[in-house]
């Protein structure tokens, strides 16, 4: 995508899915979007009216051929989502009509958007900084009403005026900072040492909090994916159905039964959980059995938390060594120990285990108490003061990550008596670094990255 031509061309794009529907919205948006709308508009020139007003009137081509009867709403710059003129044709439903409406716009001047190219022109026209046009991102594709909350409050922008608090404090220390070694012949201070170390451990205390949020962030952005593991007939598939609410997998007694990966997905405290029921591990002969095991032990390395579950009947207590196995193959996976049938047994060595269930007896309260401890492994080991600054993308929290490491340069610095340039130079980076995710130092190569995850028309 070239962000050069993303100013100067008119583009056009379907703004809703394929297929039957009622309406279908075709969109345009560019310094001739009217121009070339009003001429294949038979109703008002588009170029005259108001901005902001609906428009009855047909589509038809320079062969006098009428495409459909739409609606057209123009937009006039500056007062748009994109900051320039923008008309929206909305057609009766289906593809023939919004296809043929695209062809004619085209042919008359408009070309078809990249994907993500409308956000993108909001934000080099000022109308979104870069967090904000990522929340649009997220909002359309969020798993559930909480995440839909989070990307939200990053659309109005909340979380870019916490991250803008930040660097405001940061400008008010490198000013003074930088005062100083203009002055530096004179050994003039100009600043309280304590009024400087408060804007940093404030910056320190603000970047922290926010680098906090991002396992819950991820979660609710991405989902969770839980792996349930064991020995056959340890009990997975009973609790994948206990989880889940319904009988999603086949229960029997005979060893062997799961030999594929059979998944469902469940919504708790407004995270997606995906569960992954897995074959039974153990030496096998039976070449389909010996592929589902097979198969299990590659969703390990997919997993975000691994289930092991232990037969408490069973004599052999094999769970130490699997865990210990798994971390050798996989490296630092996360995995809860859960022994399974201990209202069968009288007597359990609970150090053993992280939890110890019932499955084929569980009631709503145990289950939500398993949950809990499932989501805390997961997505809340930290508790979120605000839910409106979670951090939800891997690029932030890069960026929040190298923020970070630099203010603690800074603090070490600033306490020890340090350089004042180093001191002002790590200042720099977190600046830097801050403006990196609301988009005020960025260069093409992460736009392009960032945008073309966008869906066309968007």
């Amino acid at each position: 995508m070239q962000m050069q031509v993303a100013r100067e061309d008119t583009i056009v794009a379907r703004a809703t899915p394929r297929g039957a529907s009622a309406l279908s919205i075709v969109r345009l948006s560019g310094p001739n979007a009217r121009a070339i709308a009003t001429s294949v508009f038979e109703g008002q020139d588009l170029q005259t009216v108001p901005s902001h007003t609906a428009h009855v009137g047909f589509l038809a081509g320079a062969d006098g051929v009428d495409v459909d009867q739409v609606v057209s709403s123009v937009f006039v710059a500056p007062g748009t989502a994109t900051g320039e003129d923008i008309v929206e044709f909305t057609c009766h439903g289906g593809d023939v009509a919004s296809d043929a409406a695209l062809r004619l716009l085209v042919r008359a001047g408009a070309r078809y958007a990249e994907p993500g190219e409308f956000t993108l022109r909001a934000f080099l026209n000022g109308k979104v900084d870069l967090a904000q046009a990522e929340a649009i991102g997220e909002l359309i594709h969020a798993r559930s009403q909480r995440a839909s909350r989070v990307s939200m409050a990053h659309l109005r922008g909340v979380y870019s005026d916490e991250l803008s608090a930040v660097r405001s404090g940061l400008m008010e220390l490198i000013a003074l900072v930088e005062l100083e070694l203009d002055f530096a012949e004179e050994d003039v201070e100009f600043a309280d040492r304590a009024r400087l170390e408060g804007l940093l451990d404030g910056a320190i205390e603000r970047l922290s909090s926010l680098l906090a949020s991002y396992r819950l962030g991820a979660a609710l952005s991405k989902g969770v994916r839980v792996v349930i593991a064991g020995k056959p007939n340890a009990g997975k598939s009973t609790l994948m159905n206990a989880l889940v609410g319904y009988d999603r997998v086949m229960v029997s007694d005979i060893p062997g039964t799961t030999r594929d990966e059979v998944d469902a997905q469940i919504e708790f405290e407004g995270v997606s959980f995906q569960f992954v029921d897995t074959a039974g591990l153990r030496e096998t002969t039976d070449v389909l059995e010996a592929e589902g095991v097979r198969r299990s032990e590659a969703a390990f390395s997919t997993a975000d938390l691994i289930l092991y579950m232990h037969d408490l009947t069973d004599a052999v207590t094999d769970e130490v060594q699997f865990v210990q196995t798994l971390k050798k193959q996989f490296g630092d996976l996360n995995v809860l120990r859960i022994g399974n049938k201990v209202d069968a047994v009288s007597d359990v060595q609970n150090e053993r285990y992280d939890s110890l269930i019932s499955a084929a007896t569980m009631d709503e309260s145990q289950l939500r108490d398993l949950m809990q401890l499932i989501y805390a492994n997961t997505a809340g080991d930290v508790v979120v003061s605000d839910e409106q600054q979670v951090v939800t993308s891997q690029r932030h929290r890069a960026h929040l990550e190298s923020a970070l490491e630099a203010a603690s340069r800074a603090s070490v610095q600033l306490r020890s008596g340090g350089s004042g340039d180093l001191l002002s130079a790590d200042v720099r980076v977190i600046i830097e670094q801050i403006g990196s995710i609301t988009g005020e130092v960025t260069n093409e190569d992460i736009l392009g990255k960032i945008f073309s995850s966008f869906c066309i028309g968007k």
